[in-house]
């Protein structure tokens, strides 16, 4: 993932981990994980704000669109335990208070 992306990662995990104080180690990665399957749209930040724009309307703006889960599977795919998958995937006890800590930025 790019230093911006990294960055803003960090921060959605510090805001998750204030709304959600007792977050699992596990709960904690998939927050850290939320925006990993950005990386299989290949696009940069001017090519993710056509995409929030214009909608899903290529293969790579619909793998932009479809990050959670492709990330979800990235995750999987590397080993992760499946609650963390799951929440990078926006499911789970945690994912309301992932959404929230991603929304307030």
């Amino acid at each position: 993932m790019p230093v911006p992306d990294r960055r803003h990662s960090i921060d959605v995990a510090r805001r998750f981990r204030e709304r959600r104080p007792g977050a699992t180690n596990v709960e904690m990665a998939g927050a850290l994980l939320h925006d990993v399957g950005k990386t299989a749209s290949g696009l940069g930040t001017f090519g993710r704000v056509f995409a929030t724009i214009v909608g899903p309307r290529t293969i790579r703006l619909r793998r932009y669109h479809d990050h959670e889960a492709i990330g979800a599977e990235m995750a999987a795919r590397a080993g992760s335990d499946p609650a963390a998958a799951a929440l990078i995937r926006g499911e789970g006890p945690g994912a309301d208070d992932l959404q929230a800590a991603d929304d307030s930025i």
